[in-house]
């Protein structure tokens, strides 16, 4: 199992939309509204990290409202797991 990050940058007036759609994508496990420099940050599962690189662009990066993601990978390395 793969765990993703992504912040998202949402067009003005587009949050609560955009909220909405993300929470109808299976992959996605958390939404968290932010205020800063990023408006969105989501929690996304997958069986492998392709599944999340493809989740965030043909699943959210395809929202409209979604202006910019930064996609961030988790590791277990520190965790001692293999």
């Amino acid at each position: 199992m793969a765990i993703g990050f992504a912040l998202l940058s949402i067009s003005p007036l587009y949050e609560k939309k955009v909220y909405e759609a993300l929470n109808a994508v299976s992959e996605i496990v958390e939404v968290h509204p932010l205020f800063g420099e990023y408006d969105i940050l989501l929690k996304i599962e997958g069986p492998d990290v392709d599944s999340i690189g493809n989740t965030v662009i043909n699943k959210i990066r395809s929202i409209q409202g979604v202006v910019d993601t930064k996609t961030l990978i988790g590791s277990k390395s520190l965790s001692g797991e293999v």
